[in-house]
């Protein structure tokens, strides 16, 4: 076998290649490590882009929609939440307040959209959360935060009659605003009243909370009566907007009027323009006479509470004149305190013939409201709110339209005057 031996010379000599190829190599690495756009650079980034396209590429295409926005902070409180998905369907919403209070909602059939069940609160925070999938089964996330109008901000129109009721002939559609109105032809631009009778109905302004409607002569029998408002959004006033959206009907039923002769002492009822009952009653003493004039059924009470203090009716110790907490089938006629009621505790010979009262129309009557056979108790069964009752010839004034629904006492031509549009 040979041996080899390496000289020094061989030795420094290997040793000067090894060390120049060292060198080198520490020289390459650090120029490539430092060059970020240099080739080697590029390779460095391309798994990045890779991943990042790849990650695009596995995005959903399902696009979730929140309304309202998010940040709205005037958001309406009626039909204005709604979660939709385009490419896509909805496999989770959850809708609640700030507070952690859950709001009940359905998702459509097809699975496209969602919304609450019922109207949202005024001034209240919600957080909305949606997941949908495309057709790939990719999920997509959305979010949102809204707040609804204020009360501060809102106006709403309390209405009467209430849906579905059936009423009396006379029954005016009056709705009192608990804002004032100053942009009066907006808001009765969004309101319309209708009857299946065709009458034409009419809106009058009695002040800038009051809207009335009513047709020239009384609502047909048997007519239905359409109130709709379409007031979300509109301004009725300066920053104040409205937030009902909703449509109510109701029923007129037979044709009802009541005459009280305030000096026979007797009132006629009709119905359908034939008499079916005379009774005699006790109107307002000479002291205190009945307002005259066409009035309106308002409220019926089977028995209530009747204290002379809170109509002006006060002794000298400031305590009511009178104060009788069971009077029985009272049913009001004014704001101010006018009833059709029973009487119990005057002598039964009063009736027809001594007027006697505080202003109100007495029938007789028995302590209880439990007795069928009394004129009060007839007269309360046989009566609807929106029953008309006339009183004539009182010593007393006629009724202001606007002292409860008696806007029948203004004529047609002064009652379309009182439109805004």
């Amino acid at each position: 076998m040979e041996k080899r031996v390496m000289t020094a010379r061989k030795r420094r000599r290997g040793f000067i290649a090894a060390s120049a190829l060292l060198s080198g190599v520490l020289v390459l690495s650090a120029c490539s490590g430092g060059d970020e756009g240099g080739e080697a650079g590029d390779a460095g980034k391309k798994p990045q882009r890779q991943a990042d396209e790849a990650a695009a590429k596995e995005t959903s295409a399902a696009q979730i929609k929140i309304t309202p926005k998010n940040g709205e902070k005037k958001a309406s409180i009626n039909n204005a939440a709604k979660v939709t998905v385009s490419d896509g369907t909805l496999t989770e919403v959850e809708m609640q307040t700030a507070e952690g209070t859950e709001v009940e909602g359905t998702l459509a059939a097809d699975k496209k959209s969602w919304k609450p069940d019922a109207q949202l609160e005024r001034g209240t925070t919600y957080k909305v959360s949606a997941v949908a999938k495309d057709s790939k089964g990719r999920e997509a996330h959305e979010n949102a935060k809204f707040t609804t109008v204020s009360s501060a901000n809102s106006f709403i129109g309390n209405f009467t009659p209430d849906n579905g009721k059936t009423v009396g002939v006379g029954m005016p559609v009056s709705i009192n605003f608990d804002k004032a109105i100053t942009d009066k032809v907006a808001v009765q631009k969004g309101i319309e009243v209708s009857s299946s009778s065709g009458q034409e109905v009419v809106g009058h302004w009695f002040n800038a909370n009051r809207l009335d409607f009513r047709p020239e002569d009384y609502w047909q029998e048997g007519s239905t009566v359409t109130l709709k408002l379409d007031l979300d959004g509109v301004e009725g006033a300066d920053g104040v907007y409205g937030v009902q959206q909703k449509s109510v009907t109701f029923k007129i039923g037979r044709n009802q009027v009541s005459t009280v002769d305030a000096k026979t002492k007797t009132m006629t009822v009709k119905r359908d323009g034939k008499t079916v009952k005379s009774i005699p009653i006790s109107a307002g003493s000479p002291e205190n006479p009945t307002y005259n004039g066409q009035m309106v059924i308002s409220e019926k009470f089977k028995e209530t509470r009747m204290n002379g203090a809170t109509v002006g009716f006060t002794d000298d110790d400031g305590k009511g004149e009178y104060d009788i907490k069971d009077v029985p089938h009272a049913m009001r006629l004014s704001t101010s305190g006018t009833f059709i009621h029973g009487n119990y505790w005057g002598a039964k010979s009063i009736f027809g013939s001594a007027n006697t009262s505080h202003g109100c129309i007495g029938l007789s009557d028995t302590k209880g409201a439990d007795d069928p056979d009394t004129a009060g108790a007839w007269f309360y069964e046989n009566s609807l709110v929106g029953d008309v009752v006339i009183v004539k010839n009182s010593p007393d004034k006629t009724i202001t339209a606007d002292n409860g629904l008696n806007g029948w006492n203004m004529d047609w031509s002064e009652w379309k005057a009182g439109s805004a549009v």
